[in-house]
């Protein structure tokens, strides 16, 4: 029922910012014990566990659970309950939109405020609360509630999937440090280079560092990664429309033929280019079918025109036009007027005409 450690892969869900200084993301944040966060948290309910040391301001829209140990410089802002087990460090201040559930010798700067209840004690562990909730409804038959409460806890059908940092993370704004496989999801944004034991990056992803594996590496389509693919041992595959802006050193190397790359290609064994799938980049073929398509109505349509300039005396003019030369006696001008001679007659305007 349980499955496997949900806490055992870096995951960076599809859509998540990660600026210089913080981690924005729409869903939860999990961070497991003994970690190193040096950047701000915004999330949804963001949980540590214990010895959690975060860089930045906290923000979490629904609860918060910091375990025993964890330490925070700057600001905690919760939108509804807060947990805080004992000797939690908080630099900044604290504020609960809900109630306060805070253990002993927490260590607060700069005050708290909670708008609900306030108790002290030493919160329990999440997943030891689970257990024991489960156990108490078991124990008095209640077996149906405890699978609905089983259900909500460990349902995998949520509609943002939450950002996961496995125990023992070392995270900056300059590298993202794990023992264990890293996924970045699609049209993420992260800043810093990648460091665990295989990694694997979505479509559309823009990522400002390096990749550098023990095992393979696989970059989606359209992802831009500003620095070098590097892995160990293992094999690197590039789809198409991905631009890496550095050099790539793997046992094999497989590169799409759509597929850009500044730097070298270091394959301690083969590389492959392979070929634009089928279908890929049908958009584009469309469109030119539809400006050929365009062109060969325009030509039909041209060729329907009648031409405006043809040779003399092969076309014809639908216009009723005059001769440009008659004959004197059919000519409606009267030649005998003295005015339209200038006094000399039709026959001193053909021999003044003669001489020239």
């Amino acid at each position: 029922m349980f499955g496997s450690d949900p806490l055992e892969e870096l995951v960076i869900p599809d859509g998540t910012h990660v600026k210089e200084h913080d981690l924005d993301t729409e869903g939860d944040v999990l961070v497991g014990g003994q970690s190193t966060v040096e950047l701000g948290v915004r999330g949804d309910n963001v949980i540590a566990g214990e010895r959690v040391e975060f860089g930045g301001d906290i923000e979490a829209e629904s609860d918060c659970r910091l375990d025993m140990w964890c330490d925070v410089d700057g600001n905690v802002l919760v939108g509804q309950d807060a947990y805080l087990g004992e000797r939690v460090h908080i630099t900044g201040q604290l504020i609960v939109s809900g109630d306060l559930d805070i253990g002993d010798d927490v260590d607060i700067e700069r005050g708290f405020e909670a708008n609900g209840w306030i108790v002290i004690r030493n919160p329990m562990p999440t997943i030891v609360f689970l257990f024991v909730y489960l156990s108490q409804l078991l124990r008095i038959g209640e077996e149906e509630a405890a699978e609905e409460v089983a259900e909500e806890f460990l349902a995998d059908d949520r509609e943002v999937e939450p950002v996961v940092v496995p125990r023992g993370a070392d995270v900056s704004d300059d590298a993202w440090r794990v023992s264990t496989p890293a996924t970045v999801g699609d049209d993420c944004r992260m800043h810093g280079n990648v460091r665990a034991t295989d990694i694997e990056v979505g479509a559309d992803t823009e990522i400002f560092g390096s990749l550098r594996a023990k095992e393979d590496i696989r970059v989606g389509s359209g992802t831009v990664v500003h620095g070098d693919v590097t892995t160990k041992t293992g094999d690197v595959v590039v789809a198409p429309q991905s631009h890496v802006r550095g050099d790539i050193s793997c046992e094999d190397c497989n590169l799409s033929e759509a597929a850009e790359v500044d730097g070298a290609i270091r394959a301690r064994g083969e590389t492959n280019f392979t070929a634009v799938p089928e279908g890929f980049g049908a958009a584009a073929s469309d469109a030119e079918a539809t400006t050929t398509s365009t062109d060969g109505e325009s030509e039909a349509a041209t060729a329907d025109l009648e031409a405006a300039v043809v040779p003399f005396g092969t076309g014809e003019l639908a216009a009723e036009t005059a001769p440009a030369v008659v004959p004197l006696s059919e000519s409606e001008r009267d030649w005998n007027d003295p005015v339209a001679t200038n006094g000399d007659g039709v026959e001193g305007v053909i021999a003044d005409a003669e001489k020239q």
